[in-house]
């Protein structure tokens, strides 16, 4: 039965997308198209993009080689990859069932940090745009857009889905017992938290995305209790 009263937001990268993956497949080509010197300077200008926006953007790293490396063919190349990636075969495993799972009694809807031209594009072909009804939302920082995300998508609860446990104690934070924190422990950033102390802690842990399945309405709804596991 749906609950009309409870939102899942659910992250993207390392949490619905297998984005390391995705990541480990670029340097590949990078390396493979542009050689060692070339691969290292887009690898620079990727984290310049990244301290100047606050976000990954793959495209505006590519256009910061244009420059330098203007004369190298296989750069043209290079947008063609990100672009086409196959994004639905690298959703991890189960992904879709997890959130079919949990649309079945409750709202779902994407909340992602990111670009607005290779974010949303990920986000389609990956077949998780039509999974929640075009509810997608891309901020620049979710913790910092919380307001805009209440407005756009009403309710009594919310239950934040996310690789990442700091960005999830943030959240709870801000948003109190309105907000039930689930950490999938997938993909570097969850590996690079295992043993911080976090304040407060998620009020769910899960191995993998594929977990959902194993949650309920009660759950996701609940507050003021002690970390759980999903096995």
């Amino acid at each position: 039965m749906l609950n009309d009263g409870l939102v899942v937001l659910l992250d993207v990268d390392n949490t619905l997308f297998d984005n390391d993956r995705f990541k480990d497949d670029l340097a590949a080509r990078l390396l493979r198209d542009l050689g060692n010197d070339g691969s290292a300077l887009y690898w620079q200008c990727y984290e310049d993009v990244r301290m100047q926006l606050g976000y990954v953007d793959y495209l505006a790293t590519l256009q910061r080689l244009r420059g330098p490396l203007e004369e190298t063919p296989a750069l043209l190349h290079m947008a063609s990859f990100v672009l086409d990636y196959p994004f639905a075969d690298h959703l991890y495993p189960d992904a879709l069932d997890a959130i079919a799972h949990l649309s079945s009694f409750a709202t779902t809807a994407i909340l992602s940090d990111g670009d607005i031209v290779f974010q949303p594009r990920k986000i389609q072909h990956a077949g998780l745009w039509d999974a929640v009804q075009g509810r997608v939302a891309i901020t620049v920082h979710k913790e910092r857009a919380l307001d805009a995300v209440r407005a756009r998508f009403p309710a009594n609860h919310y239950a934040m889905v996310d690789d990442k446990p700091q960005l999830l104690a943030a959240m709870k934070r801000s948003m109190g017992d309105a907000l039930t924190t689930v950490f999938v422990k997938q993909g570097h950033y969850a590996a690079q938290a295992a043993g911080a102390a976090l304040e407060p802690p998620p009020d769910i842990v899960v191995e993998a995305i594929a977990d959902l399945r194993k949650l309920g309405v009660e759950e996701l709804l609940a507050t003021n209790r002690a970390p759980s596991r999903t096995q």
